[in-house]
């Protein structure tokens, strides 16, 4: 079933790493319909750094995605952070902020993400904190279905996981595609089952990235390689089911040049155009 709704941004999308900020001058940024960041990487910059920020986001629509909520983490919820999120967002123009459904804190920073217990126990806890920055934020947020590669006290299916807390906090979703490639194989179940069983008036925009496959059984996320077929397959199947929405390629490490990584924009546009109605 496609879906009509309003979402924070269009097209093909790249999140940005300051390795290739200066390669945004150049023709090839054209291909880029907008952009992502790390809010925790940019809300302490200042300088050159600070100035060529503030032109990207007057040239491009910009979403962010954090890294460091700790969603479902046993220690209080930062909410100095979120608010420095909303300050952010207001003095960059920024409409969307999305994080990992997962945890990465506890006392202090763990840095890896961390998977929830798949319990009802920890639907409510986890939904009742989205509430709350949403209520910080005055907006709803997305929040990313995670890779993960073992289930600690599991109660229910991932999915049936997902689907709870995402209805229970009335937020919306950021679909990463390549996660559930990753997911499908380390836990041996069928992606496209899991696709169609998510929400899709909840899908605010999605990733998709490339991994690293560990062994037969065994792929480990690492958004530092080039799309597989697969997932390219898999977001086809999407826009197939859904309806096109905004994707970005994520790249956090081996970054190319500018010129290599729009290939894989390139290529979520030529996915999109198949679902898209055609002009004369």
């Amino acid at each position: 079933m496609k879906f009509e709704k309003k979402y924070p941004v269009k097209g093909a999308g790249l999140g940005m790493r300051r390795e290739v900020i200066d390669d945004f001058d150049t023709p090839v940024a054209e291909e880029i319909d907008f952009l992502e960041v790390a809010p925790e990487n940019w809300i302490p910059i200042g300088g050159k750094m600070e100035k060529q920020f503030q032109q990207l986001t007057e040239r491009f629509p910009f979403v962010i995605h954090g890294l460091s909520l700790s969603i479902g983490s046993p220690s209080s919820l930062d909410e100095a952070l979120v608010k420095q999120i909303k300050v952010f967002m207001q003095k960059y123009g920024i409409h969307s902020y999305s994080e990992h459904l997962s945890y990465c804190s506890d006392d202090g920073h763990l840095y890896d993400l961390l998977p929830i217990p798949f319990t009802e126990e920890a639907v409510h806890y986890v939904a009742k904190r989205i509430r709350r920055v949403q209520d910080i934020l005055e907006q709803k947020i997305a929040m990313e279905n995670a890779s993960y590669y073992v289930a600690i006290g599991q109660e229910m299916s991932e999915i049936e996981f997902i689907n709870a807390v995402i209805s229970e906090a009335d937020c919306d979703l950021l679909l990463d595609v390549n996660n559930i490639y990753v997911n499908s194989v380390n836990h041996s179940y069928d992606a496209e089952d899991f696709l169609s069983a998510l929400p899709a008036e909840r899908i605010a925009y999605a990733h998709i990235a490339g991994h690293y496959n560990e062994a037969d059984d065994l792929i480990v996320d690492t958004h530092g390689a080039d799309v597989i077929d697969p997932v390219w397959q898999l977001l086809d199947s999407a826009y197939r089911q859904f309806g096109v929405f905004p994707t970005l390629v994520e790249r956090d490490f081996n970054i190319p040049p500018l010129d290599v990584l729009i290939k894989e924009v390139q290529q979520v546009h030529t996915i999109q155009a198949k679902y898209l109605p055609q002009t004369a």
